[in-house]
């Protein structure tokens, strides 16, 4: 697996993305050899009728570290070991909340060799950021996990437990900086906003900063620049069981066992909160193409060594392919739109 690491704040290049499109998918078929050629010229080979992908590209819409990085490197790792892809190369293009990453996505309309990780945080960021590109222009392939939220505070933190922290943050809602690694409108966003309003604390209130996922909010949490973090804790796993960060509470329904920690609700807070992932293409795939990538994935995640990523990251398996995943971004779209418009963001 090749990687080539750009980071950018700025749009990525493109021509203008066409009208919003869901594809609709059909029978599996035979699937016949053929080529093509990407907007930059460059020759791309569409799978032969065995059904692997040759020289899939995956984009992942932040830095190194976080959520979407993680999850789609798993992802497209297993599908070389199964055999369904060879050859993939891993892009990370960062940039507002990974809306740089969807408008390079949405640019390479027709392209049946390319895949981007995207989760909550996309949705929330396609309408909080200045971006003519949306999530209904590329085309649903499948979620593949969902994950709860965490709230972390680095070890040596004056806040022992959860109440600590609560107490301090009612008396002073704007001197405790909570930072996420998602745009307002993500799932980093979004728990923090949810956990404000469950504690008493007004949400126009909340000092939330933004960081470019887990990679860039561990050093921020570290060294002092934020009091307290949200996040999911798969992308911070390595430093919760380490000790270098501490975890205060989950927000699932019941704990988590890679963690024991108790949840918001044992600990007299009523909210429950989880966080997802899955996996877009660009628009404009012919129903071939978009079975094609839909039965990769989807044998990659029937495999054994995609049960063991699952495990080893201590991720829920929410797996939906095709259509019903497409039916679930537009549930999704519809309701953070509805948190942001009562928070005044949109």
């Amino acid at each position: 697996m090749t990687d080539t690491t750009t980071r950018t704040g700025r749009r990525a290049p493109g021509s203008p993305p066409g009208p919003p499109r869901r594809v609709l998918l059909g029978a599996l078929a035979a699937l016949p050899a053929l080529t093509a050629t990407t907007g930059c010229g460059v020759t791309r080979r569409a799978a032969a009728t065995s059904g692997t992908l040759d020289r899939l590209q995956l984009l992942v819409p932040n830095a190194p570290g976080g959520g979407y990085d993680t999850t789609g490197r798993s992802a497209v790792r297993v599908m070389e070991e199964v055999g369904v892809a060879e050859g993939v190369e891993v892009t990370n293009l960062s940039g507002a909340g990974g809306t740089v990453g969807l408008a390079r996505c949405v640019s390479e309309s027709g392209n049946p060799q390319f895949l981007m990780s995207m989760g909550l945080g996309v949705v929330g960021a396609s309408y909080t950021n200045d971006v003519d590109v949306t999530l209904d222009q590329t085309t649903p392939v499948a979620q593949l996990i969902e994950e709860a939220g965490v709230v972390l505070v680095p070890t040596n933190s004056p806040f022992a437990t959860l109440t600590d922290l609560v107490d301090a943050w009612r008396a002073d809602p704007g001197a405790l900086a909570v930072g996420g690694g998602s745009s307002p409108g993500g799932p980093d966003f979004l728990l923090p906003m949810q956990l404000a309003d469950a504690v008493g604390v007004d949400p126009t209130d909340v000092n939330y900063i933004v960081y470019d996922g887990g990679g860039d909010l561990l050093p921020a949490l570290l060294g002092g620049q934020i009091a307290f973090a949200t996040s999911g804790y798969g992308e911070l796993l390595d430093q919760i069981t380490t000790g270098a960060v501490r975890v205060l509470a989950v927000s699932s329904e019941q704990r988590v066992p890679v963690l024991d920690v108790p949840t918001l609700r044992e600990q007299d807070v009523e909210l429950t909160f989880t966080n997802w992932r899955g996996l877009v293409a660009p628009p404009d795939l012919d129903e071939t193409e978009v079975a094609r990538l839909v039965d990769a994935v989807s044998r990659m995640h029937d495999s054994p060594q995609w049960r063991q990523v699952l495990t080893d990251n201590a991720w829920t398996d929410a797996f939906t392919a095709g259509d019903a995943f497409g039916a679930f971004l537009d549930e999704q779209a519809a309701r953070v739109r509805d948190v942001l418009a009562r928070l005044g963001l949109v």
